[in-house]
C-alpha cells in the first residue's frame, strides 16, 4: 500500500510539473515577451526586493569613435538634401528627441510614429517601437535610407564625406579599412552608446541616500509599485527590457482607423498576436520626452499616466494618484552627457 500511495504521489507530481512548464511556455507566447525580461536584475534595498537598478555608463568605448559618431550624428551631409542630421530628431538639450508628435523629414515630410530618445538606447533589448533592429548600427541606417527621413543613399553619403580630408583622415586612423558605411554606422552607434543619463537623485535613492527623494516621491514609488507598473517597468532603464501589448486590459484602439505604425511588432513577425506590441519605454528622463507613445497622443507625462493605468492595468487613478506618481518620474531625469553642454 504504501509503495502504491509513493507511485501515486510522484505520477501525480510529474503531471503537476509537465502543467506548470506547459503554463509558463503559453504566458510566454500569448504576452509575446522574450527569455531575458523574465530574468530581470534584482537588487535588494533595505527589507524589500527591487527589480530596478542604477544606470551606469557603457564601458569601454574608443573615445576616439566617440568623437567621430558625434560629428556625424549633427551632419547634415548624411541627408539627401542637406537639410536633416541625426540631431534634428535626436536633439540632445531637450531629451533626445524633437518633442514633436511626429519629426519632420527631408521636404517636410511628416513621420508616421513618434520618435524615442536617444539617450540610454545602448541598453534596450532592441531599437525602435516595434524592435526591428537589433543593434543601434541598424537602428541607425534606417533613417538614412528612409525616404521622408533622411532620403539618401549610401553613395551619396560616402561620396560626400570623402571629399573631406580631415574626416576620412579621421576614419583611416580608428579603423582599418577606413571610411565604409559599416564604419559609419558604427561610429555613429559608439557615441549613441555614450548618451547615458546617469546618477539621477532615484539613482542616488537605490545606492543607499534615502534623503534624495521627498515623501510625496517616496509615496509616487510606492504606488508606482503597487499598482503594478514594474510588471513592465523594472531593471536598470526602468522599461525598455521586454515587448508588450498596448491595451492588456481596455482595447486602445477601439474607435479608430488603425494606421500601420498601429500594428506594432506585427509589422516585425506577421504573427497575429503581435498585432499592437510594442517595445516598453524606459522611463529615464520620461519628464523630458514629450509627447508619449507611439503615437504621441499623450501631450503631458498626467494625460500618459493615466492612460497608461487604464488600458495597461484597469485602474483609473484619483488625482493624489497622479500627482504622487509623476512626482516619482521626475526623479528619474538624470544628468546629461557632457556634449549637450557643447
Amino acid at each position: 500500500m504504501k509503495f502504491a500511495a509513493f507511485r501515486f504521489s510522484a505520477a501525480l507530481a510529474v503531471v503537476i510539473l509537465i502543467g506548470v512548464v506547459a503554463w509558463l511556455f503559453l504566458a510566454g507566447r500569448n504576452q509575446s515577451v522574450p527569455l531575458q525580461a523574465v530574468a530581470s536584475p534584482l537588487q535588494m534595498q533595505g527589507d524589500v526586493l527591487q527589480p530596478i537598478l542604477p544606470l551606469s555608463p557603457v564601458a569601454g568605448l574608443d573615445p576616439g569613435r566617440v568623437a567621430l559618431g558625434e560629428r556625424l550624428f549633427h551632419d547634415a551631409r548624411l541627408s539627401a538634401d542637406f537639410s536633416v542630421s541625426c540631431a534634428t530628431c535626436h536633439n540632445l538639450t531637450a531629451g533626445g528627441v524633437d518633442g514633436q508628435r511626429f519629426s519632420l523629414g527631408i521636404g517636410g515630410a511628416v513621420g508616421k510614429i513618434n520618435a524615442p530618445t536617444v539617450f540610454n538606447s545602448a541598453y534596450s533589448l532592441a531599437q525602435f517601437w516595434n524592435g526591428r533592429a537589433a543593434t543601434l548600427e541598424e537602428q541607425a541606417a534606417g533613417p538614412i535610407q528612409n525616404p521622408i527621413e533622411m532620403g539618401a543613399t549610401w553613395s551619396q553619403v560616402l561620396s560626400r564625406l570623402e571629399q573631406d580630408a580631415e574626416l576620412a583622415g579621421e576614419f583611416r586612423r580608428l579603423y582599418r579599412d577606413g571610411l565604409t558605411t559599416d564604419n559609419v554606422l558604427n561610429a555613429i552607434a559608439t557615441f549613441e552608446r555614450s548618451l547615458v543619463t546617469v546618477d539621477s537623485r532615484f539613482d542616488r535613492y537605490l545606492r543607499g541616500d534615502r534623503q534624495a527623494l521627498s515623501a510625496l516621491e517616496m509615496d509616487g514609488f510606492r504606488r508606482f509599485r503597487e499598482f503594478g507598473c514594474t510588471s513592465c517597468h523594472q531593471g536598470m532603464l526602468i522599461g525598455g527590457n521586454m515587448f508588450q501589448k498596448f491595451g492588456v486590459l481596455g482595447d486602445y484602439f477601439a474607435g479608430r482607423a488603425i494606421t500601420e505604425a498601429d500594428l506594432g511588432r506585427y509589422n516585425v513577425t506577421r504573427r497575429e498576436e503581435d498585432r499592437h506590441v510594442f517595445k516598453v519605454p524606459s522611463l529615464r528622463n520620461v519628464a523630458r520626452t514629450a509627447p508619449y507613445f507611439h503615437d504621441g497622443s499623450a501631450a503631458t507625462l498626467d494625460q500618459a499616466v493615466l492612460v497608461m493605468a487604464r488600458y495597461q492595468l484597469g485602474r483609473d487613478l484619483s488625482a493624489a494618484d497622479v500627482e504622487a506618481i509623476v512626482a516619482f518620474l521626475q526623479t528619474l531625469n538624470g544628468e546629461l552627457p557632457p556634449v549637450t553642454r557643447r
